[in-house]
């Protein structure tokens, strides 16, 4: 069977869980939380929070979701 070509490679993992477990110098994430988001982040950013209040509307349901999501997806 033959590798899909839009799935990542081991070594795409590899490279990424590298990068992503790697110590963050001070200045370097100062820098990062700093930056402020491009109009097409805040606006996507905007939109998955308005499509998540419209789904789960009341706190008592964001609540649920929370829990089922905490039991569901393993530490």
């Amino acid at each position: 069977m033959s590798e899909r070509q839009d799935w990542p490679t081991a070594e795409d993992i590899a490279r990424v869980r590298e990068a992503a477990e790697r110590p963050l110098p001070l200045e370097e994430f100062l820098a990062w939380i700093n930056t402020p988001m491009s109009e097409e982040e805040e606006a996507e950013a905007l939109s998955l929070i308005n499509w998540f209040m419209r789904r789960y509307p009341t706190p008592a349901e964001r609540l649920a979701y929370a829990r089922r999501m905490t039991r569901h997806w393993p530490r």
